[in-house]
């Protein structure tokens, strides 16, 4: 268990954008989770909303958490396409990069930082990233795309979203034989209900 002081400094780390190597009781120090409410309080920062529109049976609005090592999303994208990187992980030479370039990559957490997938997918010329976590059940544990301290310099925007909403896009996507979702990001709801957003059906933010 994680004692209220650790809680307290661990907010405080991730404020800073910091990488942890060892903290008891944490999954993991590269990407620790965060609940709603922690994500808020440790980073200051809004969620990025985005929605689908094809294909239709992905066409609702989903919310993402923003990088904090990137610039933020100034620029809107409507009707651009969300295509699924390869290999998944965007770690090494990303092989479908003639159908990145221009659009948003979508990547799988894991195997490298986050600094390092959207370094690849800049270069291979996407113009932002949706991150998407491995565990395809997870609908409510946020990651915190920290910086990894290389001093690398990224140009492109990023975000991450839920692993149920990530492994949903993807299996969908390939059963239905598409290379790409069509989305617009950011979207402003700020002056809509939440009950009248268009949230997914698997989840409930």
């Amino acid at each position: 268990m994680i004692s209220s002081e650790q809680q307290l400094i661990f907010k405080i780390l991730i404020a800073a954008g910091l990488t942890f190597r060892t903290l008891g009781g944490l999954k993991t120090m590269e990407d620790p989770t965060l609940t709603h409410e922690e994500y808020r309080v440790s980073l200051g920062r809004d969620y990025v909303f985005f929605e689908i529109t094809e294909p239709e049976e992905l066409a609702y609005t989903y919310k993402a958490n923003p990088a904090v090592f990137t610039p933020p999303w100034n620029n809107t994208y409507n009707g651009i396409q969300l295509v699924p990187t390869e290999p998944a992980c965007a770690c090494g030479f990303i092989h479908n990069s003639d159908q990145i370039e221009g659009k948003i990559a979508l990547v799988e957490r894991g195997d490298c930082s986050f600094v390092s997938k959207v370094i690849r997918a800049q270069e291979a010329g996407a113009v932002a990233v949706v991150v998407t976590d491995q565990d395809s059940d997870n609908d409510q544990l946020f990651i915190s795309m920290a910086d990894d301290t290389t001093e690398r310099e990224v140009y492109i925007p990023a975000a991450f979203v839920l692993g149920k909403n990530g492994h949903i896009i993807k299996a969908t996507l390939a059963r239905l034989s598409l290379p790409a979702a069509v989305i617009n990001i950011p979207v402003n709801i700020s002056r809509i209900a939440p009950y009248k957003i268009n949230q997914p059906p698997w989840l409930v933010w």
